[in-house]
């Protein structure tokens, strides 16, 4: 068959229905200024799917110091992968920065979160070694373990017998090959909102003999009394031996980071495929995340509003009734049972009617039969967004036990 015939006849789960998706459930396009309020299709909204943590992107002194990175040195310099001529003292700053803050002794800079991700994974494991891994992990997880040409084990969601279970077999296997076990997880789980275990996944040290990933995309920066991360929140910073942060979230930029100790972190930085052969960050980028991270450790208060804002949201939601599954984090989600046609009529509905933007997620990323509606909250987001998107759920929740989004056709737009 030719490859053209066969991707026409299959494009993908979610791509077989972008004729009438495209630009609203899926690839939607939000304008204005960055921040809670904002306007889709030309009209203002409530907008809960940016992940704007702590409201640093349109931070004034964000802004400035973006400007004048830019000023001072155009959007291309450094010219290059870093290991040949992209490298700066900004960079080396960053990194040692980056470091300190999430108590480790060495910190390499990534352009890409996504890629980071899985070119860390491509670089630690060879074909002797096994890697053990949370069934819910990201998909750049994921893909980093497709390419690893070894054993690759996979454990039920946040179970720790499970994962006991998977590291015995792991172990068993390295004694025939002479490799070694890779254990990643989360720090905190994206879709659920659920902190990975990593405490107690770290008391299965004394069993079996592995290392741990951590990607804590989520967690930096919202987790821990300082905001260290998921690893600084459970009080066990020692068990993480690689710890991985993205710039998207929290810091509200472009990038990533992973940390560790010298000998590791050189190691990575000498054999990231990703990052030897791709372009480094522009310098710009490189002096606004200086300028995130500053404000970020500078200023709990905006930690602090974004937790008030998160608590008072998922309390007001379990308190009508609503399933937000097992979320201790700040990310909001809310689980419903219906169809496609009832999860593309009641977000309709919620747009249209009500003004509110939040992201929607169906088959198969979550199990056919539900829905979910994933809201971040932001330190830039009001209690009075609280309230109004609150009303808006008991409504739309009642509509939808009452068969209301079976009886729409809103389904071409």
């Amino acid at each position: 068959m030719d490859l053209f015939e066969k991707i026409s006849n299959n494009l993908g789960p979610l791509g077989q229905h972008h004729k009438w998706s495209h630009g609203y459930f899926s690839f939607p396009k939000l304008e204005g200024e960055i921040g809670p309020h904002m306007k889709f299709r030309g009209k203002e909204h409530l907008v809960w799917s940016l992940n704007n943590y702590l409201g640093l992107a349109n931070h004034p002194e964000v802004r400035e110091a973006d400007i004048q990175g830019s000023v001072d040195y155009g959007l291309a310099y450094p010219m290059g992968a870093r290991m040949m001529s992209g490298n700066s003292n900004h960079h080396e700053a960053l990194e040692q920065d980056l470091a300190a803050f999430v108590d480790k002794e060495d910190a390499f800079l990534l352009n890409y979160g996504y890629q980071g991700m899985v070119s860390i994974i491509d670089a630690l494991v060879d074909r002797n070694d096994v890697i053990v891994y949370d069934a819910e992990s990201h998909a750049c997880i994921i893909d980093g373990v497709r390419l690893h040409m070894g054993k690759r084990f996979v454990y039920q969601h946040n179970d720790i017998e499970s994962c006991r279970k998977q590291l015995a077999r792991a172990t068993k296997l390295i004694e025939q090959t002479g490799g070694s076990i890779l254990l990643i997880t989360e720090g905190v789980f994206g879709m659920s909102g659920a902190q990975g275990k990593l405490k107690e996944l770290g008391e299965l040290k004394k069993e079996f003999p592995f290392r741990m990933l951590v990607d804590d995309a989520h967690g930096f920066g919202t987790m821990g009394e300082t905001g260290a991360g998921t690893h600084e929140a459970q009080n066990c910073k020692d068990t993480v031996d690689i710890y991985f942060g993205t710039f998207a979230k929290s810091m509200a930029g472009i990038g990533a980071f992973v940390a560790s100790t010298e000998e590791i972190v050189t190691f990575l930085r000498y054999n990231m495929r990703s990052q030897t052969f791709a372009k480094s960050l522009p310098m710009p980028m490189v002096i606004g995340l200086r300028k995130r991270l500053e404000l970020l450790k500078n200023h709990p208060e905006f930690r602090e509003r974004l937790w008030n804002i998160a608590t008072t949201l998922q309390k007001g939601l379990r308190d009508r009734g609503f399933d937000i599954g097992t979320t201790d984090t700040v990310i909001t989600p809310v689980f419903l049972k219906g169809d496609l046609t009832e999860a593309t009529s009641l977000t309709m509905d919620l747009r249209e009617n009500y003004g509110i933007f939040c992201s929607i997620v169906v088959y198969p990323v979550i199990p056919k039969g539900l829905i979910e509606l994933r809201l971040i909250p932001t330190a830039m987001h009001s209690l009075e967004d609280v309230q109004r998107t609150l009303e808006a759920y008991t409504e739309i929740g009642k509509k939808l036990k009452e068969g209301y989004y079976k009886q729409q056709n809103l389904v071409h737009i």
